[in-house]
Parts: structure tokens; sequence; C-alpha cells
């Protein structure tokens, strides 16, 4: 599994060590809603996580909000089984799930008169950007103190041709005019779906943010969308 692996341990013929853990970010797909039943579709090579003991109360965050169908994940876990064979290689694991927590999970918007005072345009540090499937990724770091923020990744209104690309993209943070006292982490993903365009099965586009010593950083991306659902 091509995951973050954090305690120390081995996986051998005999299973799983219980000291093992595995990070991973995925999306939650519930499989049943009487009782209430979920599985885990991970951003690694579609391997599924099928939680069969927990932490925390029955489909429950650590913040005691539920699980929802197509929730976007960070997950620790520890293998306890799966599904291989002498000729087959494993698909789908059997889990404990040691934490689990929501992450936020956004369309790209268009910037209007209406919201452009909302996006904002306040300084972010980047810390790290990455692409799985539909979705592009940011761990991002901002100053605050009690504020609620708003994060945002934007473009210009208006239908988009092949003659756009790259197609410009700027992320975008609303502070709410916060103070800046207390250095606050997170991770965020944006669908691109939004930058489909009728004939082509790929599309490159360029975002642009700000850092707070006014320095402008990009990140140069192609979304392939062509075959997917």
């Amino acid at each position: 599994m091509s995951l973050t692996f954090i305690f120390s341990g081995c996986l051998d013929d005999d299973g799983y060590s219980l000291s093992d853990m595995w990070v991973g970010f995925g999306i939650l797909q519930e499989t049943d809603d009487d009782p209430a039943e979920y599985r885990i579709i991970m951003d690694d090579d579609d391997e599924v996580l099928i939680p069969v003991a927990s932490n925390y109360g029955s489909y429950h965050y650590a913040d005691n909000s539920h699980f929802k169908d197509g929730d976007r994940v960070l997950v620790n876990f520890t293998v306890l089984d799966d599904n291989g064979s002498d000729d087959e290689e494993p698909t789908e694991y059997f889990v404990k799930i040691n934490s689990i927590r929501k992450i936020l999970m956004k369309g790209i918007l268009d910037i209007t008169e209406e919201n452009e005072d909302s996006i904002g345009n306040d300084p972010v540090i980047v810390n790290d950007v990455w692409m799985t499937d539909s979705l592009l990724n940011f761990k991002i770091k901002y100053w605050g103190y009690n504020e609620t923020h708003f994060i945002n990744l934007v473009k210009q209104p208006g239908e988009l041709t092949s003659d756009d690309q790259p197609i410009e993209l700027e992320l975008r943070h609303n502070s709410n005019d916060d103070e800046e006292s207390i250095p606050y982490s997170a991770y965020v993903s944006f669908k691109l779906s939004a930058l489909e365009i009728a004939g082509l099965d790929s599309v490159q586009f360029k975002v642009t943010y700000t850092d707070y010593d006014g320095d402008e950083s990009d990140y140069d991306g192609v979304y392939h969308y062509g075959g997917n659902d």
C-alpha cells in the first residue's frame, strides 16, 4: 500500500502487526444506510478500507459529527486482515480506525462582483500541493485567532475553451480580519471538474497564491479527465 507508514513494525506471511499504523486520504462511500455502514476508497490505487473496529463511537468523527457519503477524509488506521490470496494481491483491507478527520472539499468558484469581497485576498502559505485523480489538494498554513477563515480556488467567469489553456486559477484566502496570533495548518481539496472542456480529455491549468511576505508562487498542472466518471 502506497501510504504513509508511521509506526515501526512489519508485514509478514503470518498477518499484520497491531502496532503498525498507516495514514492516507480517501473518500467515504456509504454501503448501507440502515444501519449506516461505510468503506473508504483510498487515493492510493483505489484500495478500499473496510472498517471493522474503531476508537470512536459508531460512524462518528472525533468531534462527534456524523460521517456522510462522499466525505473526504484523512484516516489513521491499522490493518487487521485483507482479501488477498496466494494468487492475487489484496484490494480490500479490513481495518481498525485509529483516528479519522474530515477534510474540506470544495468546487472551483467563479469570481463575481457579488462574491469578490467574501472570497478575500489575504495571504496564505502553501506547504504542499498535489493531485489525486480529479482533486487538487493543498496543505496550507495561515495565521489567525478566533475568526472563521475561508479558502477558495477561483477563476474568471465564462465558458472555457482550449485557447484558455493554461487556465488561470487563484487560491484565495479570507481571514475575516482575524488577528495574526496563532499559526494554523489545514488540508483542503478542490474538485477540478469545472475545468473540463468538451472535445478534450485533459486541460492545463496554473494556480497562483501569495504568502505573508507578498511573494507570489504558482503551481502548474494537467487535469486528465478522459474516461473518468
